[in-house]
């Protein structure tokens, strides 16, 4: 799966604590780097529901 556009990435925001996100290469995911929250990518779409991440 290829990263998500640079844009998107800037606009995007962790919805539990509001902190940008990291892009996970090894995994395709979005993972805050405050709360340590991982959020799931289906399909190029990021699913930015706090009860769909998992903690790291």
């Amino acid at each position: 799966m290829e990263e998500l556009p640079a844009e998107l990435m800037d606009v995007l925001v962790c919805p539990s604590c509001r902190t940008k996100f990291a892009w996970d290469y090894e995994s395709n995911e979005l993972a805050c780097t405050s709360c340590r929250l991982t959020y799931p990518v289906r399909d190029g779409i990021p699913i930015l529901l706090v009860d769909q991440a998992r903690q790291d």
